[in-house]
C-alpha cells in the first residue's frame, strides 16, 4: 500500500496541471448543478418560497366569537405550536375599484407587519397607525386592478344598509394563504386597527371575528392540531379552517411537470458529467500505458495499479466536489439577481440538505464507477512494451483516400476526416461523437424552452396574447359601447378594440369553477389562437383552453353544459385555443352568445389589438388622453415576466451543459492526439510538413465537434419540441406553443461547438508539429 501511495503522490506532483484542471472542472460542474437545484426550488415552488420567507402559518382559524380574543389563548400553548400570528380582528367586506368588485376579509394590522405569517410587500409600504389605507394581497389587487396610490371603496354590511368608505392602497403583499378566486373567496386586506374601527362605526351591526395563524413544529401534525383546536374552541365558534396543504395546492399546482422537467435535466446533466469524467479517465489510462507497463515490470500487481487509479481520481473528484459545494454555499448568496436570492433562500426550502449532500455524492460515485472500469483496464495493460507497439495503430488507407491525397485535395482535410471518423476505430469514433452530442442536444432543448418563453414578447399572438392592452371604462358608463369602441379605435396604433366580458361559471356537478369569456361579436370576432379545430363562427360555438378540456374530460367537437349566475349555458366546443390565463380553464365564445341568456350584459372591458410595431406604452397614453383619464389601461399579463419564470434555471442549465461539453471535448482531443501520434509521425517521415501535421489534429477535432453538434442539435430540436408541448399541455396552456430556436441560433451553436473543438486542439497540434518524425519508446506504447 505504501508503494501505491508513493506512486499516486509522484504522479500528482508530475502532472499538477492536469490534476488542478480535473479538480476545477469537477468543482465547476458541482457548483453549476447546485445553482440549478437552488433555482429549481425557487422557480417551481412559489408557495414554499413565500411560506419560508414570511415564516408562514400552517393553520389559519377564523372564528365569530365577538370582541374578546382571550378564548383563543389556549391554542397558543399547545405543545405542537411553534409560533402564532395574531389573533387579528376581522370583518367581511366588499372592495370595489374601477367597477371591479371582490369580497374579502379585512384584517386589523399593527404599526408593523407581524413576525409570523408576515405579508411580503412587493410594492408600496406598510400603512401607519392612523392611516386610512389598506394593503391588498397580490391576487386580490390583480382582480381589482388596484396599484399603490389608488383608492378602493370598502363596503361593510351594517344593519342600516351597506356603508362605503374610500381607502388608499398603501401596498401590495404576497402571503402563503390561499389566493383570491372570483366566487370562491380568498384574498386578504390589512388595514390599521384605527381604520377598521372607523369602518365598523360607520356600519354598525357588522359581524366581526378573529383570525389566528398557527405555525407548527412539525407540518405532519396539521390534522391533529386542527382537531384539538376545534375541540377547545367548540365547533359552533369556528367559522373556517385553512390548512397549508390547501394553500399550496391553490398556489402552484401547475408547476409539478415543470419541476419534473428540470429534475430530468439535472439528472441528464449529471449523466453527461459522468460520461465526460469516464472519457477523461480512459484517456489518462491510455496516455500512461507506458508508465503502467514499467510499474508492472518492476513488480506492481494488477490490484495495486487499480487501487492507484481509484485513489487518484476519487481523491480529485472528492476535492472538486467539496470545493464546488463550499464555493456555492459561501459565495452563491452574493451573486446579484435571482440566482443569489435563490441560493440565500435555499437552506429553508425542502430538499436542501438532500441536494447539497446528494448531488456531490452522486457525482463522486459516478466518477468512481467510471474510474473503476478504466482502472480495471489499466490492470490488464501488458508489462511488455513490444506487445503493444507491434499492434497497428490504424487501418491502412483506402483506395479513395489514397486518390484524394493527390494534388486535387489538401492532405489536411483527407487525413483529418480519416482520423476523426475511422482511426483508430469506427466504434470508438462513433462513441466519442455520441458522448459529445449529448450535452449539445440538452442545450438545444433548453434553448427551445427559452425561445418559447420569448414568444410572449416577440410573437404574443401565437401565445394567446393577440391583445396587448386591456381597457376598462367603468367611469364612462354614460358613453355608448359603439361610441367607446370608435374612440378607442381612433387612437394611433390600435388596429381593433374588441369588447369582452368575463364571468365565473360552474362545471357540471357544481364542484369546480372556471372562466367563461365573451370576446367580440359575430361581425367583429376576436383573433383567437386556435391550434386544434376552428374559431367560433356561429351561435353557441366556443373555443376552450386545455385546462378546461381536462377539467371536464371533454374533446373538441363536444357540447358542454355550464351554470352561469344560476342559469344554464350550453356551448359547442369547436376548437382548442392557447390560453395562458387561469391555468387554461377558460372557455371563450362571443358576446352575442352570452347576450342570448342575459340581454342586459354590457362589455366589462375592451381588448386592444395593436398594429405591427406599435408601442404599448404610447398607445396606453393615447387611450388615456382620448378618454380624458376616464379609462383604465393595463397591459396583458405576461407569464414570462413573473417572479417564478424558469428562464434563470434554463440559463444555468445551458452553462452547466456547456462546461460538461468542454470537459468532454478536451478529453477527446487529448485521447485522439495520443492515439494518432504514431501515424502522424510516420506521415511526417514520408513528407508531411509540421504545419500539415498540426492541421490534421485541428481538422480532426473540428470535424468531430461539427458532427456531434449537428447530431445533437437535430436530436435536441425534435426532443425539445415534444417536451415543451407536453409541459404546456400539462399546465393548461395547451400544446402547440413550442418554438424552436431560430436557424441563426442553431447555426451559432454548431459553429461555437466546432470552434471550441478547433481551439481545444491547438495546444496538442503545436506539440505534434514540433515532434521529430521518430518514435521514442514511450510513443510506441
Amino acid at each position: 500500500m505504501r508503494a501505491t501511495w508513493r506512486w499516486v503522490h509522484s504522479d500528482l506532483r508530475t502532472h499538477r496541471g492536469e490534476a488542478l484542471f480535473a479538480v476545477l472542472a469537477t468543482a465547476g460542474v458541482i457548483a453549476s448543478l447546485l445553482l440549478s437545484a437552488a433555482l429549481l426550488g425557487y422557480a417551481v415552488s412559489p408557495w414554499q418560497r413565500v411560506f419560508n420567507e414570511s415564516r408562514g402559518a400552517h393553520i389559519w382559524l377564523q372564528d365569530h366569537g365577538g370582541p374578546d380574543p382571550a378564548a383563543l389563548a389556549p391554542l397558543t400553548s399547545l405543545d405542537e405550536v411553534a409560533a402564532v400570528s395574531g389573533p387579528f380582528r376581522t370583518a367581511a367586506a366588499t372592495l370595489e375599484s374601477g367597477g371591479a368588485r371582490a369580497g374579502t376579509v379585512l384584517r386589523a394590522a399593527g404599526p408593523r407587519p407581524p413576525g409570523t405569517a408576515r405579508p411580503l410587500l412587493t410594492a408600496g409600504r406598510w400603512p401607519g397607525e392612523d392611516d386610512d389605507a389598506i394593503v391588498l394581497e397580490r391576487s386580490l389587487a390583480t382582480a381589482l386592478w388596484a396599484d399603490p396610490g389608488e383608492t378602493v371603496t370598502v363596503t361593510l354590511p351594517g344593519r342600516g344598509g351597506p356603508a362605503g368608505r374610500a381607502l388608499r392602497v398603501a401596498g401590495i403583499a404576497e402571503t402563503a394563504e390561499p389566493r383570491y378566486r372570483p366566487g370562491r373567496g380568498g384574498g386578504v386586506g390589512w388595514v390599521p386597527a384605527a381604520a377598521l374601527d372607523r369602518l365598523l362605526a360607520a356600519a354598525p351591526g357588522t359581524p366581526t371575528g378573529h383570525a389566528l395563524g398557527l405555525r407548527l413544529k412539525d407540518p405532519d401534525d396539521t390534522d391533529y392540531v386542527v382537531q384539538r383546536a376545534v375541540t377547545l374552541l367548540g365547533a359552533g365558534r369556528v367559522d373556517q379552517v385553512t390548512k397549508w396543504q390547501q394553500a399550496k395546492a391553490d398556489f402552484g399546482g401547475d408547476d409539478r411537470l415543470l419541476g419534473r422537467l428540470f429534475a430530468a435535466f439535472g439528472l441528464a446533466a449529471l449523466l453527461a458529467a459522468a460520461l465526460a469524467a469516464a472519457g477523461a479517465v480512459r484517456a489518462r489510462v491510455r496516455g500512461q500505458a507506458g508508465d503502467i507497463a514499467v510499474l508492472k515490470a518492476i513488480g506492481f500487481t494488477p490490484g495495486q495499479v487499480v487501487r492507484g487509479y481509484l485513489l487518484r481520481h476519487l481523491g480529485l473528484a472528492a476535492a472538486g466536489a467539496g470545493l464546488g459545494t463550499a464555493a456555492t454555499l459561501a459565495c452563491g448568496p452574493l451573486i446579484p439577481g435571482r440566482v443569489g436570492a435563490a441560493v440565500a433562500l435555499w437552506p429553508r426550502m425542502p430538499g436542501h440538505r438532500a441536494a447539497v449532500l446528494g448531488l456531490p455524492a452522486a457525482a463522486v460515485l459516478l466518477i468512481g464507477a467510471a474510474t473503476a472500469l478504466a482502472a480495471w483496464r489499466a490492470g490488464r495493460v501488458p508489462p511488455v512494451p513490444a506487445a503493444r507497439s507491434a499492434l497497428p495503430a490504424a487501418r491502412p488507407l483506402s483506395a479513395a483516400a489514397r486518390r484524394a491525397l493527390g494534388p486535387g485535395l489538401a492532405p489536411v482535410l483527407v487525413l483529418g476526416r480519416r482520423f476523426a471518423f475511422t482511426a483508430p476505430g469506427r466504434a470508438r469514433a462513433l462513441g466519442a461523437t455520441l458522448r459529445l452530442a449529448l450535452p449539445v442536444a440538452l442545450m438545444t432543448v433548453a434553448l427551445t424552452g427559452w425561445s418559447t418563453l420569448g414568444q410572449f414578447h416577440t410573437d404574443p399572438a401565437r401565445m394567446g396574447r393577440a391583445a396587448a392592452l386591456t381597457v376598462r371604462a367603468e367611469n364612462l358608463r354614460q358613453t355608448s359601447d359603439a361610441a367607446l369602441e370608435r374612440t378607442l379605435e381612433a387612437v394611433p396604433g390600435v388596429a381593433d378594440a374588441v369588447p369582452g366580458a368575463e364571468l365565473a361559471a360552474l362545471v357540471p356537478g357544481q364542484n369546480g369553477t372556471l372562466t367563461l369569456r365573451g370576446l367580440g361579436t359575430a361581425a367583429d370576432p376576436y383573433p383567437h389562437t386556435v391550434v386544434e379545430g376552428r374559431a367560433p363562427a356561429g351561435p353557441d360555438e366556443a373555443v376552450a383552453g386545455q385546462g378546461f378540456l381536462d377539467l371536464l374530460g371533454a374533446r373538441v367537437g363536444e357540447w358542454v353544459r355550464l351554470t352561469v349566475e344560476g342559469r344554464p349555458q350550453i356551448l359547442h366546443v369547436v376548437g382548442r385555443s392557447v390560453e395562458p390565463d387561469h391555468g387554461g380553464r377558460v372557455v371563450s365564445t362571443t358576446l352575442d352568445t352570452l347576450r342570448d341568456g342575459a340581454p342586459e350584459l354590457r362589455p366589462g372591458f375592451h381588448a386592444l389589438v395593436l398594429r405591427p410595431g406599435a408601442d404599448p406604452g404610447e398607445v396606453a397614453a393615447g387611450v388615456a388622453a382620448a378618454t380624458r383619464d376616464g379609462a383604465e389601461v393595463r397591459p396583458s399579463a405576461d407569464p414570462a415576466d413573473g417572479p417564478d419564470a424558469p428562464r434563470g434555471v434554463l440559463a444555468a442549465l445551458v452553462a452547466v451543459l456547456a462546461l460538461i461539453g468542454l470537459v468532454d471535448l478536451l478529453a477527446l482531443v487529448g485521447t485522439g492526439t495520443r492515439d494518432r501520434l504514431r501515424d502522424l509521425l510516420a506521415l511526417r517521415a514520408v513528407g508531411l510538413t509540421p504545419r500539415q501535421a498540426g492541421g490534421v489534429v485541428v481538422t480532426a477535432a473540428a470535424l468531430t465537434a461539427l458532427a456531434a453538434a449537428a447530431l445533437g442539435t437535430a436530436a435536441g430540436a425534435a426532443l425539445g419540441h415534444l417536451i415543451v408541448d407536453a409541459e404546456a399541455a400539462a399546465t393548461g396552456i395547451g400544446a402547440g406553443v413550442a418554438r424552436l430556436p431560430g436557424p441563426a441560433v442553431l447555426a451559432a451553436l454548431v459553429a461555437a461547438a466546432t470552434a471550441a473543438g478547433a481551439l481545444s486542439a491547438l495546444p496538442p497540434a503545436v506539440r505534434t508539429a514540433r515532434r521529430r518524425p521518430t518514435a521514442s519508446p514511450g510513443e510506441t506504447l
